[in-house]
């Protein structure tokens, strides 16, 4: 509410005391108004987020399927740091669509440009631009879409919440969008080696019914070269076989199927992390979860741990020959108390069949109409060997975010070096 003050008289005011001044006489309240007028409200108006992760070292996603192009900003990254886009275009590729028959034919080379953050080949600490172009959009295929809503896809949902939207290639619902978080994925991932030697790595280890026995890939020895031997990305040779032939037989159906990325981490930094709500396991959970197809998340023992009394799944701990506390078992995962212990960190993560399959199937228009719609347009058989830099991406996000929290809070003073150790170790104390 406003307020002012007028010359106009009240309302059956009385006349002026007379034993008043002539000057106080002038002001009397007989002479005064206070009118009370209604502020005008503006309506109010929600802006949308949620294309911003991170808190120190902050990625901002931009871009749809079939727009200009697809890239993000990353803000917070650490100056002096050598960089190229030769750094990023390992993982860009091995995200990139048309890559082997068991994926997606679009024809993209994924070819990402820096056009800022970034001078005579190491980082500046200011904002670091990354653009991908698209080049091989074809709208027409979404014409059927445009009026109908494909089955578990995000069409009808981006529709109930915007009352609009992009309509070729799903828009931001696109596995497309998550180019952005590969290519910061890279610059975090590059971050993490230099600084303490911690190195992140993901692999399908299911795919539909094809499950890979637990034990049988060593995680403290599997290499990013076994992991890439096959098209399936799945390190044990005879079950990416058996892999393969599972995605073969429904791409050729025109079908879909899902399947499980597991993903580590070697050499993290002890005490990444932080009670009660930011626990490391919360935001890796957030930051997996968020990207497209997921359905489900495991740490450590998982769900399987349910089955195992206190005395079995208990971590029990003992001292090495270089001094650390260790862990003989790992159920735990890496992380305990919602803080990393220095041991592996280990997780999986599911994801669903594709939701555009080149079968009918029974829908609603826009118009709140039956219909069937046979959906077009390119699109994975299964998801999950390309999942797997995307994992690695927002798992390395994650680290990097907590690394920064963890310098600026515990290591601005010297530490307690009977309970804490420095976040670089030397190699030979990793």
């Amino acid at each position: 509410m406003a307020s002012s003050i007028t010359s106009k008289p009240f309302l059956g005011a009385t006349k002026p005391n007379s034993s008043l001044s002539p000057d106080l006489q002038r002001l009397s309240f007989s002479s005064l108004r206070i009118s009370i007028k209604p502020r005008t409200h503006k309506k109010l108006q929600i802006q949308a987020a949620g294309s911003t992760f991170g808190n120190y070292f902050r990625v901002t996603t931009f871009g749809e399927s079939h727009g200009g192009g697809v890239g993000c900003i990353v803000d917070g990254c650490p100056p002096r740091i050598p960089l190229s886009e030769a750094d990023l275009q390992g993982d860009l590729d091995r995200r990139r669509p048309g890559q082997s028959r068991i994926t997606t034919p679009r024809k993209e080379t994924d070819t990402c440009r820096i056009y800022s953050g970034v001078s005579e080949g190491v980082t500046t600490g200011t904002p670091i631009h990354v653009l991908v172009p698209n080049t091989d959009q074809r709208g027409h295929d979404y014409k059927e879409m445009s009026i109908a809503y494909r089955p578990s896809h995000a069409d009808a949902t981006y529709d109930m919440k915007y009352g609009v939207r992009a309509v070729q290639g799903g828009g931001r619902s696109s596995a497309r969008e998550t180019i952005g978080r590969v290519a910061s994925g890279a610059i975090a991932k590059k971050i993490l080696k230099l600084f303490s030697g911690t190195e992140v790595l993901a692999y399908v280890s299911q795919v539909h019914q094809v499950v890979l026995p637990d034990g049988s890939v060593d995680h403290d020895t599997v290499t990013l070269d076994q992991i890439e031997s096959n098209i399936v990305r799945c390190p044990n040779p005879d079950y990416a076989e058996k892999m393969i032939a599972a995605i073969d037989a429904v791409r050729t159906r025109g079908n879909s199927i899902g399947g499980v990325v597991t993903c580590i981490v070697r050499n993290a930094p002890r005490g990444l992390g932080s009670p009660v709500f930011d626990k490391l396991e919360a935001e890796l959970a957030k930051a997996v979860m968020s990207l497209p197809a997921t359905k489900g998340f495991e740490f450590g023992s998982g769900f399987a741990g349910t089955f195992l009394t206190g005395s079995e799944h208990n971590d029990e701990f003992y001292t090495d020959e270089h001094g650390r506390i260790r862990t003989r078992t790992n159920r735990s995962g890496g992380i305990q108390g919602g803080i990393s212990n220095g041991e592996i960190i280990n997780m999986r993560v599911a994801f669903k069949p594709t939701a555009t399959i080149g079968k009918k199937q029974h829908t609603v228009t826009r118009e709140k109409q039956d219909i069937e719609l046979l959906a077009r347009g390119r699109h994975d058989p299964c998801v999950v060997p390309r999942a797997v830099p995307m994992v690695e991406a927002m798992v390395a996000l994650v680290l990097v975010d907590q690394l920064m929290a963890q310098y600026a809070q515990c290591n601005l003073f010297p530490i307690n070096s009977e309970l804490q150790e420095p976040l670089n170790l030397e190699p030979a104390n990793i």
